[in-house]
C-alpha cells in the first residue's frame, strides 16, 4: 500500500509531505538504492541535490539529503528516507520531503498579496 500525507501546515501552507511504500525487496537492497551514489543517481540525479553527500545517516535505517530546484527561485528542501523490515520479508519505505525553514519563510513572504497591506486605488 502506498500513501501520501501532508505534513504540518503553517498559515494554511504546506511545509512538506510524507509518502509510505511497502516494497518486495529486502531492506539491504533498498538501503543500497538510497544510500550509494552510483545506485541513487539512477532515480535521483546528483544535479537535484544541493550537496551529493548526505546531511545525516543512520546506516541501514535512515538517510537525509538536501535538494535544490534547478530553476528560480531555487528552493531548497530536505528529503529523508527511512527503511524498516516489514512482516512479509520486504521493506517499509517512508519518504518525508520538507521545505527548509529559511526557504519556507522566504516562499511564504513572496506569495502575492501576503506580505503587504491592502492597496486601494482611486477611480
Amino acid at each position: 500500500m502506498n500513501e501520501v500525507k501532508t505534513l504540518a501546515q503553517t498559515k494554511q501552507q504546506q511545509t512538506g509531505f510524507e509518502q509510505r511504500y511497502e516494497l518486495d525487496a529486502p531492506p539491504e537492497k533498498v538501503w543500497r538504492a538510497i544510500s550509494i551514489a552510483e545506485f541513487r543517481e539512477k532515480w535521483l540525479p546528483k544535479e537535484a541535490l544541493a550537496d551529493p553527500r548526505s546531511l545525516s545517516e543512520t546506516p541501514g535505517k535512515e538517510v537525509r539529503y538536501r535538494l535544490r530546484d534547478d530553476s528560480p527561485p531555487f528552493l531548497e528542501s530536505t528529503v529523508t528516507f527511512t527503511i524498516a523490515p516489514n512482516a512479509s520479508g520486504g521493506t517499509s519505505l517512508r519518504i518525508i520531503h520538507e521545505l527548509t525553514g529559511a526557504t519556507f519563510e522566504r516562499l511564504a513572504s513572496s506569495v502575492a498579496n501576503s506580505n503587504s497591506p491592502t492597496l486601494m486605488l482611486a477611480a
